[in-house]
């Protein structure tokens, strides 16, 4: 295969996987004209129309679904021979791509940065935060993390923190206002503060428990977000009652008296952050070296 060959389909895959071709251009280091002339040239020597492509969005084709399929391994098998042999010197290098929910992003990722870094200055960090559920194959990623209920059955799973907790906050000023819910179904009669599934832009239905059968409500407010920040803000400034897990930084807004749990003896808790990646997938020094980073093994 000649050198020209090669970028076109490095080119092509990366587009598919990113959905995009600034983000492809960006991640080849080629401007967005250039990455369109080399597909053109790939098309064009095919035969056959590999994209389509929108004003809003780029997929494959038939033709480039079956092309995909056939040359994304290779390149993956690749990418793992030049980590093993990188691997074999002694020093972590390359890059590593993670892709996270945002309360694993700023609860676990965030505050080991430095500290991953000073450890291992030549390995780039790639963090993609998304709590839409993205498929980790194929966006080329090495690993990714979710609440473990979300987990896929073919997988690799650590576990990096216990079950996580569900808490209904609300201001003092809100309660004074509009009184305190002791069930849940006095929640219709209330202002909640909800958030939208991204998976299917769907509402979520407040889950709760009650002598251990679980029951779900449908909530109404002022506000409806997919962002824990935006939700815990109008909980904080006195919109309505918001439910949110409490390691998203509600338990010291707790202790601080700024915000009080109601509801807690219907509250949930949800399986714990998990990193996970293929079974099949060899697994990366540098991604050992990452998940020891955030589990606090690599501390003297």
């Amino acid at each position: 295969m000649r050198g020209s060959e090669f970028a076109e389909l490095k080119a092509f895959v990366a587009i598919v996987e990113r959905q995009s071709f600034a983000r492809a251009a960006e991640y080849l280091g080629l401007s967005p004209s250039a990455l369109s002339q080399t597909i053109r040239q790939l098309e064009a020597r095919l035969g056959v129309r590999l994209l389509n492509r929108t004003t809003r969005s780029v997929a494959p084709s038939a033709h480039g679904e079956r092309l995909y399929r056939r040359v994304a391994p290779l390149f993956q098998e690749m990418a793992v021979a030049v980590a093993e042999a990188s691997e074999a010197t002694g020093q972590l290098g390359g890059t590593l791509r993670i892709n996270t929910p945002g309360i694993a992003a700023r609860t676990l990722i965030a505050p080991r940065l430095a500290r991953f870094h000073q450890a291992h200055p030549n390995v780039l960090l790639d963090i993609v935060v998304d709590d839409a559920l993205a498929d980790i194959v194929r966006g080329r990623f090495d690993a990714g993390i979710r609440v473990g209920g979300r987990l896929e059955k073919d997988v690799v799973a650590v576990r990096l923190t216990p079950d996580l907790n569900m808490i209904a906050v609300a201001s003092p000023d809100y309660l004074a206002r509009r009184g305190t819910p002791k069930t849940p179904a006095e929640l219709q009669h209330h202002a909640c503060i909800n958030w939208r599934l991204q998976m299917d832009g769907r509402p979520y239905r407040w889950e709760f428990q009650e002598r251990g059968h679980p029951l779900e409500v449908a909530v109404d407010g002022p506000v409806i977000t997919n962002h824990p920040d935006i939700g815990i803000a109008a909980a904080l400034q006195g919109l309505g009652i918001a439910y949110h897990f409490e390691r998203e930084g509600v338990g010291e807004l707790l202790a601080q008296g700024r915000l009080v749990q109601v509801l807690a003896d219907w509250s949930i808790s949800r399986p714990g952050l998990f990193l996970y990646y293929p079974n099949r997938q060899y697994r990366p020094a540098a991604l050992s070296a990452f998940i020891d980073c955030l589990l606090d093994r690599d501390l003297p």
